[in-house]
């Protein structure tokens, strides 16, 4: 038995962009493992999830795997994984094991996991640094510690392991932050995929329904189509509870006259897409509904139009909160004037998150939103460019209290697309399910 071919260049190309930030720092090695496998209960584990900066660097998806990369006068590649076990493969599926790493994978070399504690502490010798990821849990680093005393015992005082110790995240994240063709188009599969499931909950949508009947109806739409999986836990917030932003699915039925709240994604490829989307459970918008659903569709529009290469990260936000700002005022959420709510941040009592953020491997992607050093805080947006995904995704969230309007109380409405950069301004490649109030209510007649 055997996997299908993976297309290996990308990855490669990854690995030598690494090498040359290596060598012109002055060289040394990086070492990155995968995702440990997470116990559910008992002896059941959760459904097996690879590290994304790993995938990203290798296309590999198997559990129990390190890469090392070498950097040198020749670089070197080096994977370690599960070697071929015919026995544990009748339980658990195929390996690819290292002899078949190096092709499938471009790698230089390849061993067993077995081997990694007994080959590291010499691969570590001579190097002049060490990157690695100082976010890793607690046995990766006990295992890099151990390795880096073994080395210096096994220098004997003339040959050294690395003096210095670098964070190997910042850039891998400033390299996921601009996509590639092979991931826009895990993205744009992605995101028509979500778009056809958010689509479905829409049409199935009807009074007497649970929030996890429509989540099975998303599930459903996902998995047929091809998606490893969701990229996170699905919203299905009914009434009063798309109020709660991380609401997940639960058992509160849907009741005519009120809103549904769905923020729902899957992943291709283990790239995400991310789709919010808000509906009547009754196919009709209410006039209150209608008036906010349309101020924070005005608000998304506001964003998108800034939302271009070369415009700062933080000028989507802004253009939102101006709309949503005004449109709180103009129907009594608010008193006093735009500029003072803004400054104040009274706004926030209804709007309280940001318009959005990147998204890639991670449904939150890797990249720092502020450009310059890691400090000071006040250090400026990040430009967008090309090839760059994120979401745009303006809200509007009121809890009934005494002091606001009561045909206001408990709406929670959101509406979240994916955009992808381009050389003109950003291009919505998650609008396969309609965002107009019109056009979703004659979807739902269908």
């Amino acid at each position: 038995m055997s996997l299908p071919a993976t297309d290996i260049a990308p990855f490669a190309d990854r690995r030598r962009r690494v090498f040359d930030h290596l060598r012109a720092a002055g060289g040394g090695i990086a070492v990155l493992a995968t995702a440990p496998h997470a116990v559910r209960n008992r002896d059941t584990e959760y459904p097996y999830r690879h590290d994304s900066d790993f995938y990203y660097l290798t296309g590999f998806t198997e559990p129990d795997a390190w890469l090392v990369l070498v950097a040198g006068a020749v670089d070197r590649a080096i994977l370690f994984c599960r070697a071929r076990h015919p026995e544990q493969e009748i339980w658990e599926g195929y390996r690819c094991g290292p002899e078949a790493a190096i092709e499938r994978y471009g790698m230089d070399d390849a061993h067993a996991i077995e081997e990694l504690d007994e080959l590291m502490p010499a691969l570590l010798l001579d190097q002049p640094a060490l990157y690695r990821s100082f976010a890793a849990a607690g046995p990766v680093e006990r295992k890099l510690r151990r390795w880096q005393a073994e080395a210096e015992q096994q220098g004997r005082g003339r040959r050294q392991p690395p003096a210095r110790v670098h964070d190997l995240r910042p850039l891998l994240a400033s390299m996921r932050l601009v996509k590639d063709a092979s991931e826009i188009a895990a993205m744009r599969q992605a995101a028509r995929i979500s778009a056809g499931a958010h689509a479905r909950a829409m049409r199935a949508a009807r009074a007497g329904l649970h929030e996890y009947e429509l989540e099975a109806e998303l599930l459903y739409e996902f998995r047929r189509h091809g998606a490893q999986a969701p990229a996170y836990p699905s919203i299905v917030a009914a009434g009063a509870n798309a109020c709660v932003l991380h609401y997940a699915a639960g058992d509160t039925m849907l009741r005519d006259g009120e809103l549904v709240l769905i923020d729902a994604g899957c992943e291709v490829d283990s790239y995400a897409s991310d789709i919010t989307r808000t509906f009547p459970v009754n196919g009709h918008f209410s006039g209150p509904q209608r008036a906010l659903y349309d101020l924070t569709a005005a608000a998304q529009a506001a964003a998108v139009a800034a939302t271009a290469p070369g415009r700062s990260w933080n000028d989507a936000h802004e253009a939102a909160v101006r709309v949503l700002a005004q449109g709180m005022l103009d129907e009594g959420l608010l008193q006093g004037s735009l500029d003072g709510v803004i400054e104040s941040g009274a706004y926030t009592r209804y709007y309280m998150h940001r318009t959005g953020h990147w998204l890639g491997l991670d449904v939150h992607d890797a990249g720092d939103y502020r450009s310059g050093p890691a400090a000071p805080a006040d250090r400026p947006w990040r430009n967008l460019e090309p090839g760059m995904v994120l979401t745009i995704e303006p809200g509007i969230y009121v809890r009934a209290a005494d002091d606001v309007p009561r045909q206001f109380h408990d709406i929670g409405i959101r509406i979240e697309d994916d955009a992808l950069i381009t050389h003109e301004g950003c291009e919505l490649i998650t609008r396969g399910v309609p965002v107009d109030a019109r056009e979703i209510e004659a979807l739902m007649r269908e």
